[in-house]
């Protein structure tokens, strides 16, 4: 038995999948924010499990230990004089005509940040040896600071690690959890590596305690923690690279929207995830799109992570009227408690989730297959206060409350429809050319209109939308990821660079084969990033024996310009070993009668986007088969999510019972 667990900021969602029998259950029960490892154990204590299970979860754990601050005492250790860097970063402006933009606050303050004597030149000779004098200094401070983590970042450490591992291996001696940039990110760019060093050393002992009480309490046959890169690894790798898992819930959504959209048919895919507090997006043009430029509430992590754009609006996104009286949605969220006023459970400001309720786009009857009651009446009653704080007027023959629901269903779709066109129309991309696979517990009442606006044709809804995260989880790959800076001239020997290669690729094999993957599983990929002598950014590519060719062939298809005549660097090698795991397979039916009258639940009132009430079908989505069709308008229950079919909008149900909508076009 293999399990995912997703958990999310409202709900925890669980994916059962039996081996033998090649069947799924899925399950969502509220999330405990405060404990988030009490909604994973209370749920596994619910499931039937004959055998000792094999688990894979995602978490934010380590993402809220740096949204609240609440990661571990942290102290920086760094060259004589750098001692600044996090504090100064870039020269970037994030808001350029802001008057009053603030920068973050380092996670390490003025008093953590220690510095020592040694220097390094660039291409790693010493200049200055390093003091070792100093270092019992240095101990006795961090102890009287009563620092738990400690982050080593050293100039150039990168090309010459040595001063490096000493400090390590010093502080490891005296106690302290270290996290060394040579270990975590052996990679050029001062503000970018010491940022991710310190990162991962402000949240490694938070997801240390939160995995090893886990592991102590769970009898399992496998423990595995979901990468921000698509990949999984044990638990144990997890506890000290905690950084490399931040976006690991979000991750999985992605692995498992795409391998449901191939298994479909469909390669190019935009990925569109609305959860209860954040909705992820994601385009995948033939593949996952992987990313070493990400940020964290300010602050750049360089690691390797599925390239995803986050905004704050979510079914528990919180809608108000603002000082001037507009109406706004998100990115604040009611989460898991106290949730939607609908929920009852102490909730009192409206969210979207309020506004779909009182639209009739939620069946209160059948919400988590009927196991959870919604008070219709407690979010109509919040609506009309909305409606009266934005000073807004009955609209056809709405009520005020109505016109304030389907407002905020407006204004949210405005703030996820320019999520979609950042990752899509402003990198380049025409969304007409992709599929949008829609998934998370309230992506379903949105994704139609979406589509429509943005002229996407298709809409793809897997029957495990609302918990794919946690079935990607189980589909992910083992993925390890190394770098190394190496800056050396574009004309460099190809076999020169197979040979430094060579040594992360033995590494890699190496350290995959330990997360019990066999040999004949694993595939190496090695590449390197390329850049014009003088530019300060680079573009990864396959490394191949024309690999200067490939590079302005790349450039010219990326940025619509090229120099062949020019100069060109290598900067980075990189090499990713994936170890391939058995993947679960969906279940596969044939196409029947495109009859779905059997699973008809009846009529019922609901808000079209025009403003009208229609009268229209509502069906069971369980008990939809391969080979029917439902026509718009109508809804689609599931016992975890809803899908809206407007008006024009047409889903067939294919042979894995996914729903393919053919989106009405404007002709």
């Amino acid at each position: 038995m293999r399990i995912g667990i997703d958990i999310g900021g409202t709900f925890t969602d669980f994916v059962i999948f039996n081996e033998e029998s090649g069947t799924f259950i899925t399950d969502k029960i509220l999330s405990t924010p405060h404990n988030p490892d009490h909604a994973l154990l209370d749920g596994l204590e619910k499931i039937n499990q004959p055998t000792q299970p094999y688990i894979i979860h995602g978490s934010t754990v380590a993402t809220n230990a740096i949204l609240e601050r609440k990661g571990a005492r942290t102290a920086l250790i760094s060259t004589q004089g750098f001692g600044d860097v996090i504090a100064i970063g870039r020269q970037v402006r994030r808001d350029l005509y802001d008057l009053f933009t603030t920068q973050p606050r380092p996670l390490v303050d003025d008093e953590g940040r220690l510095e020592i004597q040694e220097r390094v030149d660039h291409r790693g000779q010493v200049l200055t040896p390093l003091n070792k004098a100093e270092l019992p200094i240095l101990i006795d401070k961090l102890r009287i600071m009563d620092v738990e983590s400690v982050a080593v970042c050293l100039l150039f450490s990168f090309m010459y690690p040595v001063h490096e591992q000493i400090i390590t291996q010093a502080l490891r001696q005296a106690g302290f959890t270290v996290s060394a940039s040579y270990e975590v990110l052996p990679e050029f760019r001062e503000y970018e590596r010491t940022s991710t060093t310190v990162i991962n050393a402000y949240v490694s002992p938070i997801v240390d305690r939160y995995l090893g009480g886990l592991e102590e309490r769970l009898e399992v046959a496998g423990f595995q923690i979901m990468q921000s890169n698509g990949g999984s690894i044990r638990a144990t790798e997890a506890r000290a690279g905690a950084v490399r898992s931040i976006l690991s819930g979000p991750a999985g959504g992605v692995v498992g929207a795409f391998n449901v959209a191939q298994t479909a048919g469909f390669e190019q895919i935009i990925s569109f995830d609305m959860g209860g507090t954040s909705t992820d997006v994601s385009l995948c043009d033939g593949a996952i799109r992987v990313t070493n430029e990400a940020e964290i509430d300010g602050f750049p992590i360089r690691v390797p992570v599925i390239d995803i754009h986050t905004v704050g609006s979510g079914g528990g996104s919180i809608a108000y009227a603002d000082a001037g009286g507009a109406l706004r949605v998100g990115p604040k969220s009611a989460g898991a408690d106290p949730g939607p006023v609908c929920y009852g459970r102490g909730g009192r400001e409206p969210t979207v989730t309020d506004a779909n309720l009182l639209l009739g786009r939620l069946a209160p009857d059948h919400f988590l297959g009927g196991r959870m009651e919604l008070d219709i009446q407690a979010a109509e009653k919040t609506l009309e206060s909305l409606a009266r704080n934005a000073g807004l007027t009955p609209w056809l023959d709405l009520t005020p409350a109505q016109t304030a629901a389907l407002g905020v269903i407006k204004v949210v779709n405005a703030h996820m429809e320019r999520a979609l066109r950042v990752i899509s129309v402003e990198r380049g991309y025409d969304p007409r050319d992709f599929s949008l696979v829609s998934f998370g517990g309230a992506g379903g009442l949105h994704a139609v209109d979406l589509a429509h606006a943005l002229g996407i044709p298709h809409v793809l809804i897997p029957p495990c939308a609302s918990t794919l995260s946690a079935f990607g989880m189980l589909t992910a790959d083992v993925i390890k990821d190394y770098v190394q800076t190496v800056m050396m001239p574009g004309d460099a020997p190809f076999g020169k660079l197979e040979q430094l290669l060579d040594q992360l690729a033995d590494r890699g094999s190496h350290d995959v084969q330990r997360e019990g993957v066999s040999e004949d599983r694993i595939k190496l990929h090695r590449e390197l990033d390329m850049r014009y002598a003088g530019q300060g950014y680079e573009l990864t590519l396959p490394l191949t024996p024309d690999f200067v060719h490939v590079f302005h062939a790349l450039h010219q298809r990326t940025y619509g310009h090229s120099a062949p005549g020019s100069p060109v660097e290598i900067v980075n090698i990189r090499l990713r070993a994936v170890g391939g795991v058995s993947k679960p397979t969906l279940p596969r039916s044939p196409l029947g009668v495109e009859d779905p009258s059997k699973a008809f639940i009846g009529r019922r009132a609901f808000v079209q986007e025009d403003g009208k009430i229609a009268h229209e079908p509502f069906y069971r989505g369980e008990h939809l088969q391969p080979g029917q069709v439902i026509a718009g308008p109508a809804m689609i229950v599931y016992k975890d999510t809803t899908v809206y079919l407007p008006e024009g909008s047409r889903a067939n149900v294919d042979e894995y019972s996914n729903l393919v909508i053919e989106v009405r076009s404007e002709t």
